[in-house]
């Protein structure tokens, strides 16, 4: 089973007990009361599934590991402008297969050991060379995003053919990483945490075992829990699952020694609770305000935005008859009050979503002006359709809070009322999150319309519509050649000002097809206590713990 992190794709439910019975050792204890120590509290909703880079995809595992690791390109804080990280520079082939990373020199893990080129071509090949369980797409999702297949095909469910053809150590200094086809979302796709790379030493010694049954992945392997080696500005020291993990700054860290001693993540799984936990100083930050609290958080702290680089839509399975009528689907586009919405059930600063691509992304097609609320040209087209039973299902999760629909059944109530004013007859249908909805609308195909949402995992326009739309998935079921062929065309081409007429040409496509309906780009909120300052909110939720400070 899967369930959406944070970053918007679908992650494995749970860790059992080979991770917690790994982490039952460790403990530790807040260090505010150690002096003049700077310790920065945040306040996860869940500990991480692992700190083995690889293994994980959603949002509370790659807060951590972003600050213990490091990637080859990074961003600009606040920003999705790929920069220079452990590769000071890089040059990339015409043809678009090789890509030659200069490396930063003098550089050590936190175990000692030296950071390489032969370093980094064995974590490349690790991840190429995975095997069995490995392969599950819960497991290796970044790789088979970005890279494809494997060396080996162990699950029918994997890639056929991979991206990735060989990395070499040409020098000491400098990593030639070869592709089998171009792909220039290569470099957005790895700055993403999941390409950290670690130690080979503590990768051996710890190892990095694993194993699915059913809906669990047990961790037993000691890498990511007990053995934790990154080269970042801050070094692993504990981790008391369920209590607290502990990091302490890099004294040896290449840009300089953080200005925090340690950071700890305390999982608080409640947002009120993670609320009054601010209220109380015991944690210095939070995200996932909620908008009733958002006064009670400007009583004691500061309320920041995230940049909106999302999408909630309400899509439609193209497997329905009712919705294989383009007439039906542009209906339901101009009945949708999604001003009305934003303005009841959103906090400020929603943006009305007139397309699948955030704005801030480029590739957006500025032109397309998204389908007004219009309810009496609405019933126009429903009497044009010829279709005589507008029954139709619409589902909607339980039990869930998503940055681009903080309350599910709002967001329902009011789309729903908006379709029977115009003819349609609705009926609900709602499952929890975890484990029936995802289940059911993204590998079942059995949704109708249905409410569902994305957070943009890089700075690519591939990660939102080439996602969505690049092949048949069982959520939309649309197969469109001229869609989906643009797409893939628009993956391999390497020059920029192409690329960017064609998104934005897909991006008409899509508009015109009406697969579904995007509503809202939202802006996440975040909770910092009054005395932390230097926290840069990241539209991909990489957030730089190493130029936060705590002033007073």
């Amino acid at each position: 089973m899967r369930v959406y992190g944070r970053f918007g794709r679908m992650v494995a439910l749970s860790a059992t007990a080979g991770l917690l019975a790994a982490a039952a050792g460790c403990s530790g204890s807040d260090s505010t009361e150690d002096g003049d120590r700077k310790t920065f509290v945040f306040g996860a909703s869940d500990d991480p599934k692992t700190l083995d880079p690889a293994y994980v995809s959603d949002g509370e595992s790659f807060r951590v590991i972003f600050q213990v690791y490091e990637t080859l390109v990074a961003l600009k804080p606040g920003t999705t402008e790929v920069v220079p990280s452990l590769a000071t520079d890089w040059t990339v082939s015409d043809d678009g297969l090789t890509y030659t990373f200069n490396l930063a020199k003098g550089v050590t893990f936190h175990d000692g050991e030296a950071f390489d080129a032969t370093a980094v071509c064995y974590n490349f090949d690790r991840w190429y060379n995975f095997k069995g369980a490995q392969q599950n797409g819960d497991i290796s999702y970044y790789w088979q995003t970005i890279f494809g297949g494997f060396a080996t095909r162990d699950s029918d469910a994997a890639p056929e053919s991979s991206r990735y053809a060989s990395c070499e150590a040409t020098e000491e200094s400098v990593a030639t990483l070869r592709l089998t086809q171009p792909s220039s979302a290569l470099l957005s796709g790895l700055v993403l945490p999941a390409f950290s790379i670690a130690s080979p030493k503590a990768i051996e010694e710890g190892g990095t075992d694993l194993t699915v049954t059913g809906d669990s992945i047990a961790y037993s392997g000691g890498f990511g829990t007990r053995v934790v080696a990154g080269n970042g500005p801050f070094k692993f020291v504990s981790w008391d699952r369920g209590e607290r993990l502990i990091l302490d700054a890099n004294e040896n860290y290449r840009e300089g020694r953080p200005q925090l001693d340690q950071v700890i993540f305390r999982p608080i799984a409640d947002a009120t609770a993670r609320m009054q936990a601010l209220q109380a100083g015991e944690i210095d930050a939070y995200e996932g305000v909620a908008a009733a609290d958002i006064e009670a958080v400007k009583n004691v702290g500061q309320v920041v935005e995230r940049p909106a680089f999302n999408v909630g839509y309400v899509g439609m399975n193209q497997k329905v008859p009712l919705l294989q009528n383009r007439k039906i689907r542009e209906a339901i586009a101009y009945a949708l009050n999604r001003e009305g919405l934003l303005k009841a059930a959103y906090p400020e600063g929603a943006e009305v979503a007139n397309q699948f691509l955030p704005p801030s992304q480029w590739g957006y097609n500025s032109a397309i002006t998204g389908y007004p609320y219009d309810p009496e040209r609405a019933k126009q087209l429903v009497a044009e359709s010829g279709e005589q039973n507008l029954t139709v299902e619409f589902w909607y999760p339980a039990n869930v809070s998503r940055p681009y629909m903080p309350n599910p059944q709002a967001v329902y109530e009011s789309f729903a009322a908006d379709l029977e004013k115009v003819g349609f007859t609705v009926v609900p249908k709602t499952v929890p999150w975890t484990p029936d909805y995802l289940q059911s609308i993204q590998a079942d195909g059995k949704g109708q319309l249905f409410l569902l949402g994305w957070s943009g995992d890089y700075a690519d326009p591939d990660n939102f519509v080439g996602t969505f739309f690049r092949e048949t998935t069982a959520q939309f079921n649309l197969t469109d050649p001229g869609i989906q062929g643009l797409l893939n065309r628009a993956l391999a081409e390497t020059d920029q000002a192409t690329r960017q007429k064609q998104y934005e040409e897909v991006n008409q496509l899509i508009f015109d097809y009406i697969p579904g309906v995007p509503f809202v780009h939202n802006r996440p909120l975040l909770a910092l206590g009054k005395n932390v300052v230097g926290y840069q909110p990241s539209p991909v939720s990489l957030e730089y713990f190493k130029i936060v400070n705590i002033e007073g």
